[in-house]
């Protein structure tokens, strides 16, 4: 419900919905209009007021100024002042309709003739105020007048007549407060309707304004969703009325496919890493820093074959090949670092997640990279077994053509501390792996054509997968020093364990067995195993010791000549 009100809070900043900003904006202008009138109203009806009350009191005082005359004459002819002045206090009282109503009249010479009510409740102080203000109105020789004099119970309006007959001031006045009190009291009762009126035009309106801004706040849902998950999508814009806020989730939406387009044109050119990056940070910086990485590096044999044989449609084998190949390294989390004609690099750890194996997932990656071309050669096969039963037999260039998109790949892996990140320029550059382990994937791959295995790994990546599976029986093929290398290194075949039987377990046993004596020197005794052996591996051996003695400094590590 808080959030609901005054909006998700979003990085830290509160971003309130729309219709509560409106809501509460015009709430304000609908209050303080409303007070604002029903304030203009109570001050016009009070200056209203005021007029009629001052015409009432000229009333009574015209009233009382005709009876005190008449009285003065009664007093002449009676000599009873006092009950002349009783009967004017009499008819004074007679007019005076509120609580706190005022009549008075003051002589210069004897005081206050009279004051009603007599229970008033005038302060020595009031009185002395009131005789204060009429000996100024007779030193300036006003006789009549309206008149605004402040007393202890509070501000008085009222006006005031001199009769020159009894040479009295007389006064006649109201209590301001007892006077307003009734304007006042509407004012608090309309204020109270004006706030009731509000708070039901407010509910009304909340709902309103949220059925009008539904799709605002639909949007901005969705923005921020997309921005929590670093995802840019389309906004659903189904059953949106046709109003500026739709365009705006259409302008939105057209800018969402525009930018997608180019992040998914920008994806097949970069790292997947370096994509995420750049989305989430808005730029991509020369950087890079070391990391341990599993580095596999696949490349095409017989490719130059391949390229004079087939021409341009090189690029469309490639292609087939290629399309396959990135997806089943993709499956496996792993990046392509780059790809040069036949050769490709994969990158294994660069967006590593809580529990993988980098190193495991570079070796299923690998054969799953030989799947892809075994199956594109039965692809091919069965295409040219077409050709066959209609032409009984291919000619000598298609035979060619068939020979050369047969295409067959290496795969060598190794793993270690590199160097990964961007190099080159900010107007150009490149995400790159670098690293004796780079290199060394290559020379491992070289390594698959002279040992007749498809894939051969190192040490780092034997230990690590089996750290975590038994998915792969790591046979160990030699130890050697490639080329442009200074030393030696033990290197692997990874055998998946579905494909090691009882048969292929015993060649397995009879090539480690000859593999040792083969390290210790005893290549006499090798031999023999060697030969006894089936496995591709071996004829290396049998080649490489067949009627020969170990070099007098041997230490088990062969010396590789080419790449």
């Amino acid at each position: 419900m808080f959030e609901k009100i005054l909006g998700k809070n979003i990085s830290g900043v509160r971003v309130v919905p729309i219709s509560v900003k409106i809501i509460l904006i015009f709430t304000v202008i609908l209050l303080v209009s409303n007070f604002s009138t029903n304030y203009v109203s109570l001050v016009m009806n009070r200056g209203e007021l005021n007029k009629y009350i001052n015409r009432l009191l000229i009333r009574d005082l015209k009233d009382l100024h005709v009876f005190m005359t008449n009285q003065h004459d009664i007093y002449l002819f009676s000599d009873d002042k006092e009950k002349s002045v009783d009967a004017i206090k009499e008819s004074a009282q007679w007019n005076l309709k509120n609580e706190n109503s005022l009549a008075l009249g003051w002589n210069q010479d004897d005081g206050y003739m009279f004051i009603v009510p007599e229970n008033h409740g005038l302060s020595n102080t009031d009185l002395q105020r009131l005789k204060d203000v009429f000996i100024e109105y007779n030193i300036q020789d006003i006789t009549e007048g309206p008149v605004q004099v402040s007393l202890q119970k509070g501000e008085y309006f009222g006006a005031f007549k001199y009769n020159e007959l009894w040479d009295a001031y007389i006064f006649r006045g109201e209590d301001t407060n007892e006077l307003y009190a009734a304007s006042r009291r509407n004012f608090i009762y309309i204020s109270m309707i004006i706030i009731l009126i509000s708070v039901v035009c407010m509910t009304i309106g909340i709902y309103m304004l949220r059925f009008i801004l539904r799709y605002v706040t639909h949007i901005s849902n969705s923005i921020m969703a997309m921005q929590e998950n670093q995802d840019l999508t389309l906004i659903d814009m189904d059953g949106a009325v046709n109003d500026d806020i739709t365009y705006l989730g259409m302008a939105f939406n057209s800018l969402s496919s525009t930018i997608n387009n180019l992040m998914n044109i920008f994806k097949k050119f970069v790292a997947r890493d370096i994509a995420a990056q750049a989305y989430k940070e808005r730029e991509i910086r020369l950087e890079g820093k070391k990391r341990y990485l599993t580095v596999l590096f696949t490349d095409i044999k017989r490719f130059t074959n391949m390229t004079e044989t087939l021409g341009n449609d090189i690029i469309k084998l490639l292609n087939l090949h290629y399309d396959q190949a990135i997806r089943r390294i993709h499956a496996e989390n792993g990046d392509i670092g780059s790809i040069i004609g036949d050769a490709l690099l994969a990158i294994f750890g660069a967006m590593h997640e809580e529990g993988e194996n980098k190193s495991l997932q570079a070796v299923r990656a690998g054969y799953e990279i030989l799947n892809v071309a075994s199956d594109l050669r039965n692809a091919m096969r069965k295409q040219a077994e077409k050709i066959v039963k209609t032409k009984e037999q291919l000619s000598t260039e298609e035979q060619k053509v068939l020979d050369a998109v047969l295409l067959e790949v290496g795969v060598g892996i190794d793993g270690g501390e590199v160097f990964y990140g961007n190099i080159g320029s900010t107007e150009r550059m490149v995400n790159t792996v670098i690293g004796d382990n780079v290199n060394s994937s290559s020379r491992l791959e070289g390594l698959t054509r002279f040992y007749k295995v498809p894939v051969i790994t190192s040490r780092y990546v034997k230990d690590e997968v089996e750290k975590d599976s038994k998915e792969y029986y790591f046979m160990e093929l030699d130890m050697v020093m490639v080329k442009g290398k200074t030393e030696g290194k033990d290197i692997y075949w990874p055998v998946e364990i579905k494909e090691v039987d009882a048969e292929m377990q015993r060649q397995i046993d009879m090539y480690k067995k000859a593999l040792q004596l083969y390290y210790d020197g005893d290549w006499r005794e090798a031999i023999k195993y060697f030969r006894g052996c089936t496995l591709a591996p071996a004829a290396v051996f049998r080649e490489r010791i067949s009627r020969k003695n170990p070099p007098e400094d041997w230490n088990g590590v062969w010396t590789m000549t080419t790449k």
